[in-house]
């Protein structure tokens, strides 16, 4: 038997590591090390809300999981929102990183923000925080996130709580250790329809560094389809990305 992989898998906005119990199980069933933290503030940390929260809170909170639980040669995925914090945890824990997954997610840039290149949905409601003050914001039904059945729909829309606002007015500082990780994959929920992901898959598929897979479910893939999820992701610590080619 190989031997058992690192994972750590960072959740998106309103959700908490709730959403990857199938596939946490999963993949531990198969004897891998699975770490699925809630950001501060969100699911079962939700009684932490607070004005203080930002985006660095959140990457201190996975970067913590790997500090005290000593993990190295890791798996790092981020589903949506939580582009935004494996990024920043790759500035700090880049050497420890062995492949870097983003699902569905924010791929962005030195100096960007939620409030800036967010959804529609995001930067509208970001805005209207602001205004009026809130500390928190609520977010969208599943159905929004075509979660495909409604079975899911009800466990998903169960369990969301509000997203705090300052994560999403924090300009991220990158200085390219995400680009450096050897092992990098994209994977679009072709059924969500995002031009901002769509965006980001297509300049990853252009890239020889990027594996780039679609997957044919909405928004939330670690809930509807966890099996395969959980095979991609065992798959992104073993595939090598295309060798670039010589200058």
């Amino acid at each position: 038997m190989a031997d058992p992989i690192n994972f750590v898998l960072v959740h998106g906005a309103w959700h908490g590591g709730w959403c990857y119990a199938r596939v946490r199980d999963i993949l531990a069933r198969k004897g891998h090390r699975v770490f699925t933290p809630t950001l501060t503030g969100l699911g079962e940390r939700s009684h932490l809300m607070s004005r203080d929260i930002d985006l660095d809170t959140h990457i201190a909170d996975v970067v913590n999981v790997f500090r005290w639980e000593d993990l190295d040669n890791v798996v790092l995925a981020g589903h949506s929102y939580g582009g935004w914090v494996i990024s920043g945890v790759a500035e700090q824990m880049e050497k420890r990183i062995s492949s870097i997954v983003y699902l569905d997610a924010y791929l962005p840039e030195d100096g960007e923000s939620g409030r800036a290149i967010g959804s529609v949905f995001t930067r509208k409601s970001l805005e209207e925080a602001v205004k009026t003050g809130a500390v928190s914001r609520a977010g969208p039904k599943a159905e929004q996130f075509m979660v495909m059945t409604e079975e899911n729909r009800r466990w998903v829309d169960s369990r969301m709580t509000e997203q705090p606002v300052g994560p999403g007015l924090q300009p991220i500082r990158l200085t390219g250790a995400r680009d450096r990780i050897a092992k990098k994959t994209y994977v679009l929920a072709g059924l969500y329809q995002s031009p901002q992901f769509t965006k980001y898959y297509s300049a990853c598929q252009a890239d020889p560094g990027w594996i780039t897979l679609e997957m044919p479910c909405g928004h939330d893939v670690m809930v509807d389809m966890p099996e395969l999820l959980a095979d991609i992701l065992v798959e992104a610590a073993y595939t090598q990305p295309a060798p670039l080619a010589p200058a």
